[in-house]
């Protein structure tokens, strides 16, 4: 009977979070991949069973870079789902980057309710490792019935939003600011289970192209940059630009 009422505050001491502390949550998250953002995070990494919201200015800021080393790591018999992604995923860029593109469905929505619908089915078959969606519109009603589905089915929910519903109220436990910057992405952290933190945190993000990345200044890139011609881009949401061929009748240098 003492030891269960000595081990009572321990149990108290778990449950209760305090606001100049990491919250400690029930269950290990899941490692970002950048061992900067995961030391900054409840649990060492993006929430399992609860929703995580990424707040951009505008797509391609390099949020699915930010979220390759999560893609990457789909296991046998589970899947990876992206649900209204603003573009066809590249397939060649998820394949070069180590995604398994047979454990990863691409999902259609025509409007932001059918979005959150499919959401819930994937969460609702328990098969889903995570989902990401994209999705702008969305009241606290909506967002609290994709929580509630994140909880009850363990999976970590990515919401991609835009950056001026950071001033809207959530149910995310985790709210992120991202911005590009030279090499990588800046990220606020707007909401965590723990204190405000006072600084961005700066992750600098691979880039495997030839001749450097294209947001890198030019005269850095100059040495070991090949001709201009021979760069190779690529981005997950981005297809390479077709070869355009002129009208009907017309060759090149033509005139």
């Amino acid at each position: 009977m003492a030891g269960q009422a000595s081990s009572a505050p321990l149990r108290l001491e778990e449950l209760v979070w305090r606001g100049d502390r990491l919250a400690a949550p029930a269950s290990p998250g899941r490692s970002t991949g950048y061992a900067a953002l995961d030391a900054v995070l409840p649990g060492e990494g993006w929430p399992v069973g609860a929703l995580t919201e990424l707040l951009l200015p505008h797509a391609g800021v390099g949020e699915l870079s930010l979220l390759l080393p999560l893609l990457r790591h789909i296991p046998t018999g589970r899947w990876g789902v992206c649900i209204a992604p603003p573009a066809l995923p590249y397939a060649p860029a998820l394949a070069a980057a180590g995604v398994p593109l047979g454990r990863l469905l691409v999902v259609q929505a025509d409007t932001p309710a059918h979005a959150r619908w499919a959401c819930r089915q994937a969460l609702d078959s328990r098969s889903c490792e995570l989902v990401i969606l994209w999705l702008a519109d969305a009241d606290m009603a909506a967002l609290r019935r994709l929580q509630l589905a994140a909880e009850e089915s363990a999976t970590p929910v990515i919401l991609i939003r835009p950056e001026a519903c950071a001033s809207q109220p959530s149910p995310a436990v985790l709210r992120l600011a991202l911005a590009a910057r030279p090499g990588g992405l800046q990220i606020r952290l707007l909401k965590r289970r723990g204190p405000l933190l006072a600084a961005p945190v700066e992750l600098e993000l691979p880039w495997d192209a030839p001749g450097g990345r294209p947001d890198q200044p030019r005269a850095s890139q100059a040495a070991a940059a090949p001709s201009p011609s021979s760069v190779i881009v690529s981005h997950a949401l981005v297809r390479p630009r077709p070869a355009r061929s002129g009208p009907a009748g017309l060759h090149a240098g033509a005139r």
